[in-house]
């Protein structure tokens, strides 16, 4: 097999392409012939020693992937060899085959391609478990989702009009709103020209968005939190700008509004069956057409650094996905 092997996490250039001996899978294991793996923002945090998760040296990176079964280990009954499943196991996927816990990988049903499923898991239970198990998302309300063109943006405008809700889509040029619109968000806002705030309001009739979706953070987290709605939700998803924002606590007081957490990766270790019925749910939603990965582009996996640098150039609208 081949993988590309992370020996000191100084960033993307210190990546090699290197020849490694195919594994065996343990009990509780599976081996997997890797079909197609994404570029999440975690995967470039972590190969610059900058992700909260830090594995043991050497490591490949790619924590989101789907295959095929090759082998399976001691004890595994649900999956077998042949099987088609998809897997965030947090690193391995950047390589021609990887390890993964059985329990960890999600069996997919006929018609999923490879493609969408190593684009699905992460961006989907993230938005999901904000929208619906944090936010409490009705039908008729209105969400605002920051950096809406991205990975789980795009995941968090599906799943919010799947729920019936109304989209404002933010992102930082009219091609990027432009997808949004195509993915049925209902109206957009361009920050890169555009005042968040007065636009917000003009499109809410200055109410203010019942819920906001922020995986950004940086300097746009403040004027969109002082344009929330009465009893509002703001779902603090992560920080792609970089800097980390301090609101002023006052403003939620004024506002009667919540400032809530969303972490999908403890959500689904802490609570391990509301997760499952949660990923359930979004594999029908996918055999209904509801939700389906928007794929910026593919690229062979052999040329990962440039799958970096475009990445990182912010230019990527919706996942980039690494195909063998």
């Amino acid at each position: 097999m081949h993988a590309w092997l992370c020996t000191n996490p100084t960033g993307v250039e210190a990546l090699t392409w290197t020849e490694l001996p195919t594994p065996t899978p343990k009990a509780g294991e599976v081996l997997i012939e890797i079909k197609a793996a994404s570029l999440n923002f975690p995967d470039l945090l972590i190969v610059q020693n900058k992700y909260q998760m830090k594995p043991p040296l050497p490591f490949v990176p790619g924590s989101e992937y789907a295959g095929v079964v090759a082998a399976v280990g001691e004890g595994v009954t649900h999956l077998k060899v042949g099987q088609n499943v998809a897997c965030l196991s947090g690193t391995g996927g950047f390589g021609t085959h990887t390890i993964a816990p059985a329990a960890l990988c999600m069996p997919l049903p006929d018609g999923f391609s490879h493609v969408d499923a190593a684009a699905f898991i992460m961006i989907y239970a993230t938005s999901h478990h904000a929208l619906v198990d944090r936010a409490q998302l009705k039908a008729g309300e209105t969400v605002l989702v920051l950096g809406a063109a991205g990975g789980v943006g795009t995941a968090a405008i599906q799943i919010a009009k799947a729920m019936g809700a109304r989209v404002i889509a933010a992102a930082s040029s009219d091609e990027k709103c432009a997808l949004c619109t195509s993915i049925g968000a209902d109206a957009t806002i361009n920050y890169s020209k555009d005042n968040l705030r007065e636009a917000i309001k003009t499109l809410t009739d200055g109410k203010g968005p019942d819920v906001i979706y922020d995986p950004v953070g940086g300097d746009f987290a403040e004027p969109a939190f002082r344009s929330i709605a009465w009893r509002g939700r703001y779902l603090v998803v992560g920080f792609a700008s970089g800097p980390i924002p301090a609101l002023p606590f006052n403003l939620a007081l004024l506002k009667g509004a919540s400032i809530v957490g969303v972490f999908w990766g403890d959500f689904a270790k802490r609570e391990p069956k509301a997760n499952a019925a949660m990923m359930g749910e979004l594999a029908q939603w996918y055999a209904q057409g509801k939700i389906k990965p928007v794929i910026d582009r593919t690229m062979p996996m052999a040329e990962l650094p440039a799958a970096y640098a475009h990445m990182g150039s912010r230019g990527v609208m919706g996942k980039l996905v690494m195909v063998n």
